[in-house]
């Protein structure tokens, strides 16, 4: 049984006049976010507004570097150079940086966002060349990826402290990819089928798949996302279960030991 658990959501994915996610009301719920850094979602002032949300809600706060892809959410593969991929990671780790300078907090960890995270936990190329550029920018940040993935490779292999990660509200195929969001009941969102997940995650150290087989799992970090249908709610009833079977919900920097 896990004693401790980080709960992550991504965040700060409105952008100018569109409004996506509940972040105000999510951010009561977690203990770690990953805000969005300008290239899939997010603008200067939703990342200005978000860290500052993320800072005076004492939450860890991480950033969610994506691909250049506004109009696809980030979630369309594009073919990158490995150059490509680490000059445009450090960029967004800057610019996140830089507003959490302004509100007197440091960047916790770095997950990777949509279709990024999905090609560098399978591709070590681009793996190797995230994990690279987080480790040039701050080796001291946290990369949270799946574990057993070619990115939890990569960040171990530059010196990185790897956290791992498992999805409450999305459906895994038998190999541990998630199901494609195309498919039928990818995304679940009823609140007592993800507290049954998330119970199974931690005190089993398993997930349920689509086939109805079972994986095995070590998790750090269960992740929401904050443009699941309930969000919020879903993010409640994660924390309350957590707690009531003794589970200790804090962020990684407060028990990642690497």
């Amino acid at each position: 049984m896990v004693r401790v658990v980080d709960i992550n959501c991504d965040m700060g994915e409105s952008f100018g006049r569109y409004t996506l996610g509940q972040d105000g009301l999510i951010v009561k719920f977690i203990s770690s976010a990953n805000v969005a850094c300008g290239f899939h979602a997010g603008d200067p002032i939703v990342m200005d507004e978000t860290v500052r949300l993320v800072a005076e809600n004492g939450i860890g706060c991480g950033a969610h570097p994506g691909f250049p892809d506004l109009l696809g959410f980030g979630r369309r593969e594009m073919m990158l150079s490995s150059r490509e991929i680490r000059a445009s990671v450090i960029y967004q780790l800057g610019a996140l940086s830089g507003f959490a300078g302004r509100y007197g907090i440091r960047l916790q960890h770095v997950k990777p966002h949509g279709a990024l995270y999905n090609m560098a936990a399978r591709d070590y190329r681009v793996a190797r060349a995230v994990a690279e550029a987080v480790a040039c920018f701050d080796h001291r940040l946290i990369l949270l990826c799946p574990a057993g993935s070619e990115m939890a490779r990569a960040g171990r292999e530059v010196g990185l402290c790897s956290a791992s990660e498992v999805f409450a509200d999305r459906a895994y195929e038998s190999d541990g990819t998630l199901v494609r969001r195309s498919e039928p009941g990818s995304v679940i969102d009823h609140p007592d089928e993800v507290a049954e997940r998330v119970l199974g995650i931690v005190m089993h150290g398993r997930v349920r798949t689509r086939d109805g087989g079972e994986l095995k799992v070590s998790p750090d970090s269960i992740c929401i996302h904050g443009d699941t249908p309930g969000a919020p709610a879903l993010a409640e009833r994660i924390r309350k279960v957590l707690l009531d079977f003794g589970v200790s919900v804090e962020p990684l920097g407060g028990f990642l030991r690497c």
